[in-house]
């Protein structure tokens, strides 16, 4: 992306993630009360993910999952400590909007190809690493076209397309979608999982 569109897309991320944090902390304060009265003292989940490059950052979500463990002390599976408050702000998507303070530091953009795992990263093709080439969205091509209800092949075309096409118009299009999908919250879940199955590699030849 050239220099201009970079300078551009960054005064457009401060505007909009210091917009909805003010605007909406009085929302996110009510999430954080309800976590710590139904799920405990930790409030924020914080991972560490892959942004601009590959090079690491830690994202923060609200959480949504207990830390309920079995008998030998291992955790349980996701679908069996994904708390109901937790199940409501994935569906609405509102676990994410502590994201917004990663945009604002300059971690992630609006708009960009989501941040996965770390040990995603010696899975990837050459081609789909490219997805690195833009800094990390809380929203993307991907996510209004599917998000967890197309496979992961598909959802790294998305990206990849997103990378040789972004533009301040496509941007646009992709958050005013973002609210549709949202609202309806379609997509959320992929093929009965609570979320999407670990990305082991792409075996397909077409790669």
């Amino acid at each position: 992306m050239k220099t201009a569109k970079k300078i551009n897309k960054r005064l457009f991320d401060i505007f909009f993630s210091l917009s909805v944090i003010i605007f909406l902390s009085p929302l996110m304060l009510c999430i954080a009360i309800l976590i710590r009265l139904s799920m405990g003292k930790n409030v924020f989940f914080r991972q560490k993910r892959p942004g601009f490059k590959g090079n690491p950052f830690v994202m923060i979500k609200f959480r949504t999952m207990s830390d309920a463990k079995d008998s030998q002390g291992n955790l349980l599976p996701d679908k069996d400590r994904l708390a109901p408050l937790g199940n409501l702000l994935r569906q609405t998507s509102l676990d994410e909007l502590p994201e917004f303070f990663n945009v604002l530091k300059g971690d992630m953009s609006v708009v960009g190809p989501r941040p996965l795992l770390m040990s995603y990263l010696n899975r990837y093709t050459s081609d789909q690493m490219r997805r690195h080439d833009a800094l990390p969205g809380v929203t993307g091509w991907a996510q209004i076209h599917g998000r967890n209800a197309i496979s992961w092949e598909e959802k790294f075309d998305l990206d990849l397309w997103y990378i040789d096409h972004q533009s301040f118009l496509l941007d646009m299009h992709i958050i005013a979608r973002t609210i549709q999908k949202t609202l309806s919250r379609s997509d959320i879940h992929h093929d009965g999982c609570v979320t999407m199955e670990p990305f082991m590699g792409t075996l397909s030849s077409s790669y």
